[in-house]
Order: C-alpha cells, then structure tokens, then sequence
C-alpha cells in the first residue's frame, strides 16, 4: 500500500452528501449536483466536477459543500492556489461548530497551503487541527514534513514521532518519514525510523522488502518482494519490485515487469514514470520518453512535476534541444522553485 498521508478517500464524504442530498425525497438533477461533483473527484473528472460544483452554487446548495469540493477539484488539478482559496471559503462558510468536515476540510487547506510554497500557513493550519483533536497522526505528519521545509529538524522529528505513537504498528507511516527526512539530508535520523519499523510484529512481506530496500539490502528485498507478488496485479508492489530489480542491475526484467504490468492495466502514472526511468537508464530514449508522455496524458498531478522534467531530460539525450529549452521554460513556470531545472535551463539556452 502506498501510504501517503496527503491523499484522502471520498468515499466517506461521498456517501455523506449522498444521504443529505437523498434523504427524505426526490431529487432534481440541480439538487443532485453536489453530490455528482464529489463522484467526478472520485473518478479524477476534476473538469467535470468543477462543472457540477457550479450548478450547485446556481442553485444554493450547501456553499460549504461546495467550496470544499471546488477545493479538492483544483488541488487534484495541481492549482493549489485556488485550492487554498476555496478551501478557506469552506472554512469560512461553516456553522461555526466544529466536527470532522470541518476538520478534514483543514487538513486538505494544509495540504494545500504546503504544495503551494507555503510550508509556514501549512504548519499554523496543522497547528490549529492538533490543538482541536489532538490524535490526529496526519496533521502531525504533514506538520513534521512543513517543519522540514522551514529547517526546523528537531521539531519535525518530535511531530514524525508524535505521529508514530498514534499508528505505531503502520510500518508504512515509519517508510514515509524515512523518505521525507532523508530527503532532508537527515540520513541518521531516518535509519532510526527504519530499525523502528524493522521491530514490528505485524509487518508483511511487501512492507518488509520496502524497509529492506530503503536498507540497500536489496537481495532480501527481492526475496520478500517476489513473496508478496501474488498474481502480479498490485502496481505498488510491481513498481517497488521493478525499483529492486534496477538497483540490483536488472534492468531488463525490470523494464519487462513494468510492461508487462502496462499491458493488462494502462492507468499507473507511477509505473510509467519509472519504466521510462528504466528505459533511459538502457539508453532507449524514444521508449523513456513514450513512456513519460503517455503518463503526462493521465493527467494525474500527483506525479506530473517528475513527469515532465524526466520528458525534458528525454528530449535532450535525443538532442532535441530545442524542444527540451521550450518545455523547461513552461516547467520553470509551473515550478519556478526547482534549482535543478534552473541549472539545466541555463545550459539548454547555449545549446
């Protein structure tokens, strides 16, 4: 299970505005639009629910409902602006009363606010949710990750383990942290997190052959990987698996793992995002970069900065320089703050 704590289910929601949309009588195709918007999130018709929102608001439905959804719709559309924006409007519209929409509604402003540049509202949001409830492992995991980005380590590493002590038996939460805190340069703080979770008792062999691979042991890593394959048909076991496969100079399999999981299943944005990895790294730049396109046309934001900027490298091992300098511009609006592709800007402008 890929464990990443800044996506959340609908279904919940979905089944709650369902019920208050539905309850007691008939409904219109206006009145039923809210609840059409939540589905099209669900379905990641991010368009289509902004579509449905605003009959909604036509037809003044609940404004609170609304804004959360318009929110949620422009951050799975990676405009995390005007996520904030709706997303506070949400907030604003409520009873003043505060339960757990309310508290949700938070948690996806913090995300918001995070994606956007903005790790120190981030962390005054989790702030606020913690100090309303006050076990809440997300808020301190996404407030330890805003912590990071502010260079505030030891406070990140109290919330990392202020999270812990509430999903103390999650081997995936423990992963997580190591990603975010190695990440920081904290190679010593996240080898604790994973001895940590090498401890627990109720860990399976996925979990295990990620924690071995994060250890660079990558023989037992496979061996636990290969456990857990079943019939092949979890893309988060297939991607980590094929990762393994790569760091143990196999890149070929690998490569055959990923598309031969793509034959049957044509949506993982993750897996085409390192099959065209792999495929670089064997020097078949017009594979990598199908590879990268045809992920780019799914249209899921979540992976889409790694997308496009491994489209750019593509095109310049292709030598398409022309291309690539055209393409990095657009990036560097979109993700004005990455210093590589800063650097890689400035040599493709000599080119």
């Amino acid at each position: 299970m890929k464990t990443d704590l800044l996506k959340k289910s609908l279904n919940t929601l979905l089944a709650a505005v369902m019920i208050g949309v539905l309850a007691g009588c008939a409904v219109t195709p206006e009145e039923d639009s809210l609840a059409l918007g939540y589905k099209a999130i669900e379905e990641k018709d991010y368009t289509k629910a902004l579509e449905f929102f605003n009959t909604a608001s036509e037809n003044k439905l609940d404004p609170q409902d609304i804004y959360r959804g318009e929110g949620i719709a422009y951050m799975g559309m990676a405009d995390y602006a005007e996520a904030e924006e709706a997303l506070q409007s949400s907030l604003q519209s409520s009873d003043g009363r505060i339960d757990e929409l309310e508290l949700d509604t938070a948690f996806y402003l913090a995300v918001a606010e995070f994606r956007n540049g903005n790790p120190e509202s981030s962390k005054d949001t989790c702030t606020a949710i913690i100090n309303l409830k006050s076990e809440n492992p997300d808020a301190y995991f996404l407030r330890g990750k805003a912590e990071l980005a502010l260079g505030e380590n030891d406070e990140a590493i109290r919330d990392f383990n202020s999270a812990i002590a509430l999903k103390k038996d999650d081997p995936d939460l423990y992963i997580d942290i190591y990603e975010c805190v190695v990440n920081a340069g904290l190679s010593d703080e996240g080898d604790v997190f994973l001895k940590k979770a090498m401890e627990l008792t109720k860990i399976n062999d996925f979990q295990k052959g990620k924690l071995y691979y994060f250890m660079g042991e990558y023989d037992e890593a496979k061996t636990n990987l290969e456990s857990a394959r079943g019939d092949g048909s979890n893309p988060a076991l297939i991607l980590w698996l094929g990762k393994t496969y790569e760091a143990l100079g196999d890149k070929s399999y690998a490569a055959s793992l990923y598309k031969t999981y793509l034959e049957d299943n044509q949506g993982n944005v993750d897996i085409y995002n390192q099959l065209g990895i792999c495929e670089m790294d064997t020097g078949d730049y017009e594979a990598a970069l199908e590879a990268f396109e045809t992920g780019l046309s799914l249209g899921d934001s979540e992976i889409e900065q790694s997308l496009l900027f491994n489209q750019i490298v593509a095109y310049e091992h292709l030598s398409d320089f022309k291309k690539a300098a055209v393409l990095m511009e657009a990036y560097l609006k979109k993700y004005p703050d990455d210093e590589a592709a800063q650097r890689e800007y400035k040599f493709l402008r000599t080119r």
